[in-house]
């Protein structure tokens, strides 16, 4: 067939396609197009029989999209695979079982005779042992290229400019390896050597085989001296070292060698008439599959496409207009499943069952309600050690101490500036009264204030609220006594903060952050450095003098907020505001005893703390809000995170609350689902503190399963409380609870159930 001849019918001309790279993506595309009527080369430099790795996992979806693409390829794979339910893991010589998973996998070598049988059979041309042509020549000379040339991608390296490709390498090493006998589960294996913690994945492929992954740190990595290991070496110190999973068998390598996962991502897929599909486009950590499942997706995707536009820029457009949000969100999965890994030494004390809950729900894919969908017996089990009271009772309706004050469930209602003051001096007035105490009969168990300043220099615009008034005190107490008489139960808490350098500024929906037109006030910071250089006012460098007047400021409206019966406080150091200015590298230049090293820049904000919890009573909490990272090369790091964290814990800090970024303009934040969670996580681990998670957390099964896999102690939920004021008891509602920790206010019990809508 020539470029001018119609595909069987198509009422366009069939393409000529070339395929650059012999691998599963690159041939199902081949077949798949082939099937099309198009005319289809593939170049593949390895001889047929060659091929790297062992087995290849497929999930239930993938498949369901061969079936519905070819059924002759589908049966073909049906015929081969392996497929098992259960995920073992192995803790401390503890052997786990979840069950209900489902998996389907298949030697790699047989998934390529298949294809290349598949191919034969449509009259895809298939040149092995030989190099493609260059990208450029490719499209010059035919109507489609498809690189899927892999991770190491020649055509994307020569379209560089166009297709603008990140690399970001991980911090572990790994090695594929293989077994030869089936496990009887995805196994998940733990050994904790003289070197650090390394870890094994394996699961079957045949009735003879497995796929066996052994990683590590790489400073384990070096530790253990791997990194003088050559293939043969290296697989016999690991059938060693995991000698007991193995029941005493070798393990083998085909031309392996430890390798540093890269991730790959590309501003765009597609130049031209060429386009990136599988690993040449985007990669996706082994721990949550595999790579191979991704490009045959692409193939699916890429191969609908060109059927259904009307030429080939059409099609490549509609095809990474597809695949772009499945991959993105699949790339979110795996960074978080990869961190999760490189972290593992933090999580090895925990608790058995804890630790198999947190490994299985790691990329948050799978969550409580999932899992408990798969394996109720498993997941009761690991409810029972978290502390439910009983079986009917969610992990997030469980209380919690802290202090004397109980909380009666693990749900928060962030603090959210409403910028709604009366007048303009700082007064709560009747929106905040219906605000919060609409949330606080709405379940949850602290219902925090929005950031309260403590002095008319530190607000942050007109609209912002105070505590340095009687007239204020007042009416937060109107507020307070409002909560406790009308939601009894609930916990009403006050955020302590100063504006800093982001002070003086106009109302959020009049431009977040644009300084006032007119009106403004003098701002003070650590360091004399506007927040958006050119556009925000120079902060004036803080004198001592200016220091110890804030810190009388902070003591002042603790202790008006205690007169006014508030329950808890927090301590605002986030966000870029006053005491967060001091704490970042990026903000505080100061060479005093105030700035330089980090010892030295928590000096202020622990000296407001100090003075702070000096004059709040003592049976009442105090909890510290920080941003642990600036998202910004320089700014606060990992470790400094911590160590920020540890500082408060030992000063007497109850909880840490656990936020991120807002304290420099250029920030470029990583969004996604509890997108910061994993923060709080590490300081949880690291110092033992209970801790707040904060960021994108929108369901109640996120809740339930970041408490169960001991990654923080209370969710702080914003917007959702936002949208729906009784999102908490609608959380119970939804998940058929009645219990203590979600009452119904006494006027609101008729609408404890969902009203139907419909007719139904």
């Amino acid at each position: 067939m020539t470029a001018g001849t119609m595909p069987a019918g198509s009422a366009r001309p069939a393409l000529r396609v070339a395929v650059v790279g012999g691998g599963p993506g690159g041939l199902y595309a081949a077949a798949l197009l082939a099937r099309q009527g198009h005319t289809v080369e593939v170049w593949e430099r390895n001889a047929p029989e060659d091929t790297f790795g062992f087995g290849v996992v497929l999930s239930d979806e993938t498949l369901g999209g061969i079936e519905r693409a070819d059924t002759v390829v589908y049966a073909a794979l049906g015929a081969e695979f392996v497929r098992w339910d259960d995920i073992d893991i192995v803790h401390r010589g503890r052997l786990l079982t979840s069950g209900g998973h489902g998996f389907a996998a298949l030697g790699r070598r047989r998934l390529l005779e298949i294809l290349h049988e598949r191919c034969a059979g449509l009259g895809v041309t298939l040149r092995f042992r030989t190099g493609a042509p260059a990208a450029a020549v490719l499209a010059a000379s035919y109507d489609l290229v498809v690189a899927a040339d892999g991770v190491h991608s020649a055509t994307r390296q020569s379209g560089a400019a166009h297709f603008r490709p990140t690399l970001t390498g991980g911090q572990c090493r790994y090695i594929w390896l293989a077994a030869d006998f089936a496990f009887d589960a995805f196994r998940f294996e733990i050994a904790e050597t003289e070197h650090g913690v390394m870890q094994l994945h394996a699961y079957p492929y045949s009735a003879d085989g497995s796929t066996v992954i052994v990683e590590m740190h790489e400073r384990v990595w070096r530790a253990a001296g791997f990194d003088l290991c050559d293939e043969a070496e290296s697989a016999a110190r690991c059938a060693k070292i995991f000698g007991e999973a193995l029941r005493g068998r070798p393990l083998h390598g085909n031309r392996s060698a430890w390798t540093e996962f890269r991730t790959v991502v590309n501003e765009r897929w597609s130049h031209g008439n060429v386009v990136l599909l599988g690993d040449a486009a985007h990669t996706a950590h082994f721990s949550i599959g595999s790579g191979t499942k991704l490009a045959v997706e692409d193939a699916l995707a890429l191969a609908e496409a060109v059927a259904a536009e009307p030429d080939v820029p059409a099609a490549l457009a509609a095809y990474e207009s597809a695949r772009r949000p499945a991959v993105a969100s699949t790339q979110r999965a795996a960074a978080a499943s990869m961190r999760w890994f490189e972290e593992l030494a933090g999580y090895v004390d925990q608790p058995a069952r804890q630790f198999a809950f947190n490994l299985l729900t790691r990329s948050r894919r799978v969550t409580h309600d999932n899992l408990r969908l798969r394996d109720e017996r498993f997941t009761r089990a690991v409810e029972r050690d978290f502390g439910c009271p009983d079986e009917h009772t969610p992990p997030m309706f469980t209380p919690l101490k802290l202090r004397g004050l109980t909380l009666r469930n693990r749900v928060v209602v962030s603090p959210m500036d409403m910028y709604s003051a009366q007048d303009g001096d700082g007064t709560p007035g009747d929106f905040h009264l219906v605000h919060l105490g609409a949330r606080a009969l709405g379940g949850a168990a602290l219902v925090m204030t929005e950031m309260v300043c403590v002095s008319p220099e530190g607000r942050i615009t007109p609209g912002c609220t105070g505590l340095y008034t009687a007239e204020q005190a007042a009416a937060w107490t109107r507020i307070a006594d409002f909560v406790h008489a009308c939601a009894p139960g609930t916990a009403i808490g006050v955020q302590l903060g100063h504006s800093g350098r982001k002070g003086s500024t106009r109302l959020m929906w009049e431009g977040m952050d644009d300084p006032l037109p007119e009106g403004n006030w003098p701002v003070a910071a650590a360091s004399a450095l506007p927040y958006r250089p050119g556009v925000s006012a120079v902060p004036r460098a803080m004198t001592p003098e200016d220091l110890a007047s804030v810190r009388s400021d902070f003591a002042a409206a603790a202790v008006r907020a205690a007169d006014c019966g508030f329950d808890l406080l927090e301590l605002h150091c986030a966000h870029g505001y006053l005491l967060s200015g001091f704490l970042s590298p990026l903000t505080n230049h100061r060479t005093d005893a105030y700035g330089g090293p980090l010892e030295n820049r928590l000096r202020f904000p622990l000296e407001v703390f100090d003075a702070v919890r000096a004059v709040w009573p003592d049976d009442r909490p105090m909890t510290v809000r920080i941003s642990a990272t600036d998202w910004a090369p320089g700014g606060t790091s990992a470790q400094d995170a911590v160590d920020i964290a540890a500082a408060f814990a030992a000063h007497g800090a109850d909880a840490i609350d656990v936020s991120t970024g807002q304290v420099v303009a250029d920030e470029a934040p990583e969004y996604g689902r509890s997108y910061q969670t994993p923060y709080a996580d590490r300081i949880r681990g690291a110092v033992g503190v209970p801790v707040i998670a904060v960021g994108a957390i929108s369901s109640w099964d996120d809740v339930n399963s970041l408490l169960l896999a001991g990654r923080a102690d209370l969710c702080a939920v914003g917007r959702p409380h936002l949208y729906d004021p009784h999102w908490t008891l609608h959380a119970a509602a939804d998940q058929s609870y009645e219990g203590p920790a979600a009452p119904w206010p006494a006027p609101y019990r008729a609408g404890s159930r969902k009203p139907p809508t419909g007719r139904g």
